[in-house]
């Protein structure tokens, strides 16, 4: 069974990429009034938060059950595609 921080600190930082990428909603319009998604800066955050992602399934590859260790894997896909590595 996944632990509940682990999921939270995954949806967490692609919560935070994916409003830095322009999508918005009411957990993460704080970042727009904070400057995050001004520019190059927005493109800055969401690679900041891949690069937490990816270093994070580096740090416990092996270590993770299948649901957390798809999960990790499925955010950096899907963030990776939105910014194009």
């Amino acid at each position: 069974m996944p632990h509940p921080d682990f999921v939270g600190l995954v949806n967490s930082l692609q919560a935070t990429a994916e409003a830095a990428l322009g999508d918005l909603n009411a957990a993460t319009a704080s970042a727009a009034r904070d400057g995050l998604l001004e520019g190059s800066r927005a493109r800055q955050t969401a690679q900041r938060s891949l690069n937490l992602l990816t270093m994070l399934a580096d740090k416990t590859r092996g270590n993770l059950d299948f649901t957390e260790a798809q999960l990790l894997t499925d955010a950096i896909a899907a963030l990776r595609a939105r910014l194009g590595n």
